[in-house]
């Protein structure tokens, strides 16, 4: 059975991250809010962790995993960004965006494309992702919380503790949150290639 925290969408309670982020540390998954509905993250190391996310998603190892940080500050330790790349961050971050970006070798081979050896990055527009991220001190692995045979994120708390309480260890309500997607940008080759059109404007990266 997981833990459920009411947390207060704009002023997150501190003793509540702090007991999530000890849940996350010691090999747990967490649901969480985010400005594009629901995710799933566990800590950036964790195996087992990842394979429990894999299977609550049915996940197969071409999937593209996302790091979710709290600012551009860890960007060039996990994501080889030029400096036009980086200004185009600062100027469109905190939001709904997700980045693709070459991995650097501190990032674990598992979350990265098989392929094209590429990361997500994002840093979310949401005030509890970003107390969370904070108190954990290092980016969080992140998935939207797409449940098999659905098409969109969940957004509904209440309704992911039904489905998911006994599968994951920690869920934070934080309200009921947009479902849209984020936008994806590719920097991975030389130009700039819009993946996805989501909830993020794409005029800035055209």
């Amino acid at each position: 059975m997981s833990q459920y925290f009411y947390v207060h969408p704009e002023t997150p309670q501190t003793r509540l991250m702090n007991q999530a982020v000890a849940i996350i540390r010691n090999g747990g998954v967490v649901v969480y809010p985010t400005d594009s509905g629901y995710a799933l993250g566990c800590q950036l190391e964790n195996k087992r962790a990842l394979e429990r996310i894999c299977q609550i998603r049915r996940l197969d190892d071409k999937h593209n995993f996302t790091l979710l940080c709290r600012d551009l500050s860890e960007l060039s330790l996990y994501a080889r960004v030029d400096n036009s790349a980086f200004r185009l961050l600062k100027n469109n971050t905190p939001g709904p965006y997700t980045f693709i970006f070459k991995g650097t070798k501190e990032v674990p081979r598992r979350l990265m494309n098989a392929k094209r050896k590429t990361i997500g990055i994002r840093v979310p527009d949401n005030v509890i992702a970003l107390e969370l991220l904070e108190a954990l001190g290092e980016p969080l692995m992140s998935t939207s919380l797409i449940l098999p045979g659905k098409d969109t994120t969940e957004s509904d708390p209440e309704d992911i503790r039904a489905e998911l309480e006994h599968a994951v260890d920690v869920i934070l309500n934080g309200g009921i949150v947009g479902e849209q997607p984020t936008t994806v940008i590719n920097f991975s080759d030389d130009s700039i290639v819009i993946d996805r059109h989501g909830a993020g404007d794409t005029s800035p990266f055209e």
